[in-house]
């Protein structure tokens, strides 16, 4: 038996089952037992509004029976485009109800890449906020109307649902309501459309959501209901919330874990989700102090806001007892401070798009390992029901403790990539997911992710893990954030370029200015000759998703 088969990770579980069955079969089938024992009950606050189950099930009903009388028909696909807004829940619900999938796509989108989208996609209908359809989508509809024309348009408002118009993350927006479009609340106010609901089952696509994008255009992964429902309660069994905690959408509700570990899990426990449009320190400190939530699932990044830009005490925290992160590996000082000023410390989750967000989590009651050898922090064990092999360039398991590429299996993993073939073929093989990210496992059984496999430099024909070195520039004093890259070099083939965000303002230290020859030779006092930069470039910012991986491919384009 290999050292994976075995599974050391299930000593870790405690009184967890190593199997589970996901109580739904479908997204619906939970949205429709939620609504029948807690109609009454609060599903949504937004600012000052609030939504119940029931009003919830409405206004979904009359966006879906409008849906269908402008010729949506089951395996249809609505694109929805909104920040963390109640339109979205609305219109992923009403999606479902039509017998079709919710395209979910980022509100920073690009018009090329809204384009290319809709164009990969061909929805039937869209969704989206009145002024991202003014400067972007209209165009986008008109591009391609000659080969998919869309029959429905519905426009939605941030201002819609509440009264408290926030400047802090409304003043940019507008009230926009499109004259060539429907409007979402105007629709769905009435209540007048009949209840609607077509077959569905666990392996139709509940939803398309785009991968990252860290290593080129985004692929859309079909998120079936029953992968939908097995990450769903995975959440719900492993993390310790409970039903009617409150759930605080820290992370985007458009990309997956925001979508999994919020909208999905709150309508499986039938919990309040706590909605405020964008990610704002100080607008989020006040909804915790308002709905005092329980539950919270985000990039490390926007922690690492709440605790600089925020006035949140660790009092007013007290609420928030379950806090997770996902998206990026947290650096273990990082997460020291962090645990320090906001009072409670953060588990790991770990996962892909691919694997419709948890492969790996952190569980409440432990806390994660940092291995001595790199410095790294665990991203977790692997939950129920899946197995995680680290295998060579050629396929085969390497030994417990050696690097390389970690590979997927389990209910939550998708079994293909939306129309693309040849990307199914490449990454998920007999069933299992090539994660592309590089790592190790500990004869425990906790996981550490070090890189993304398509990142490893060759210098000199000696391979350079971006972590080695970054590791090393983390460790001055002065260094805030810093990324690796790999640049051409006629001697080498290849050499290393850092990126290096400065910590504070260096007038403000009264420290020594930083130099980047300086932080060159920081690097070369503590690296091997063919691992430290040869060029150092002090920038404000790393280039990040909304779900804060690093775009390390801007970083090289950048640099070519």
């Amino acid at each position: 038996m290999s050292d994976y088969v075995s599974r050391p990770w299930l000593a870790l579980y405690g009184e967890r089952p190593a199997f589970q069955r996901s109580r739904y079969d479908t997204a619906l089938e939970m949205f429709d037992a939620t609504v029948a024992a807690r109609g009454d009950d609060i599903a949504l606050h937004y600012f000052d509004g609030a939504t119940t189950w029931t009003q919830l099930d409405r206004a979904a009903d009359s966006l879906a029976a409008y849906m269908q009388t402008r010729g949506f028909r089951s395996g249809d696909r609505l694109a929805i485009c909104t920040q963390n807004n109640p339109a979205l829940v609305i219109g992923l619900v009403a999606a479902w109800k039509a017998g079709g999938a919710a395209v979910l796509i980022s509100p920073m989108s690009t018009l090329e890449e809204f384009g290319q989208f809709l164009g990969t996609y061909r929805p039937s209908g869209l969704l989206v906020l009145g002024d991202i359809y003014r400067d972007i989508a209209r165009t986008a509809l008109t591009d391609i109307s000659d080969t998919w024309p869309v029959p429905i348009v519905v426009t939605a408002s941030p201002f819609d649902g509440q009264s408290t118009d926030d400047p802090r993350v409304l003043e940019e927006s507008a009230r926009h309501r499109p004259a060539d479009t429907v409007d979402l609340y105007a629709l769905t106010a009435a209540h007048t459309r009949p209840r609607v609901r077509c077959t569905i089952g666990p392996g139709d696509t509940a939803v398309l959501l785009n991968t990252s994008g860290t290593t080129g255009f985004p692929k859309g992964a079909a998120i079936t209901h029953a992968n939908l429902m097995f990450s769903t309660q995975t959440y719900r069994n492993w993390t310790g919330v409970g039903e009617m905690d409150p759930i605080l959408a820290l992370a985007p509700i458009f990309h997956v874990t925001g979508l999994v570990a919020g909208v999905t899990l709150a309508m499986h426990l039938g919990s309040a989700l706590v909605l405020t449009h964008r990610i704002h320190p100080m607008v989020v400190a006040d909804a915790i102090r308002t709905h005092r939530p329980a539950f919270a699932t985000a990039a490390i990044t926007a922690y690492i806001a709440l605790a600089d830009e925020s006035d949140l005490t660790p009092e007013d925290l007290t609420c928030l007892r379950l806090r997770f992160s996902g998206g990026s590996p947290i650096d273990p000082d990082t997460a020291d401070r962090l645990e320090a000023v906001l009072g409670g410390y953060i588990h790991n989750v770990y996962g892909q798009t691919e694997s419709t967000s948890p492969s790996h989590i952190v569980p409440p009651g432990l806390r994660a390992p940092v291995d001595a050898d790199t410095g790294v922090i665990s991203v977790g064990i692997p939950v129920c029901n899946t197995m995680v092999r680290v295998v060579d360039d050629n396929g085969e398991e390497v030994p417990v403790g050696a690097i390389g590429e970690l590979v997927t299996s389990g209910p939550q993993v998708i079994s293909q990539y939306w129309g693309n073939p040849a990307a199914t073929a490449a990454a998920l093989a007999g069933g299992e997911l090539h994660t592309g990210d590089v790592g190790f496992m500990d004869a425990e059984g906790w996981f550490y992710v070090v890189d993304r496999s398509t990142d490893v430099i060759n210098a000199a024909g000696y391979k350079v893990w971006p972590w080695e070195v970054e590791r090393v520039l983390l460790s001055h004093p002065l260094v805030r954030d810093a990324a690796v890259v790999a640049i051409p070099d006629d001697y080498r083939g290849q050499s290393v370029k850092a990126f290096v965000v400065l910590d504070t303002p260096q007038e403000a230290t009264g420290q020594c200015p930083v130099t980047e020859a300086g932080l060159i030779e920081f690097c070369r006092a503590r690296l091997a000759a063919y691992k430290y930069p040869r060029e150092v470039e002090v920038v404000g910012a790393l280039p990040r998703t909304s779900t804060g991986k690093l775009l390390r491919r801007h970083l090289r384009e950048g640099s070519s």
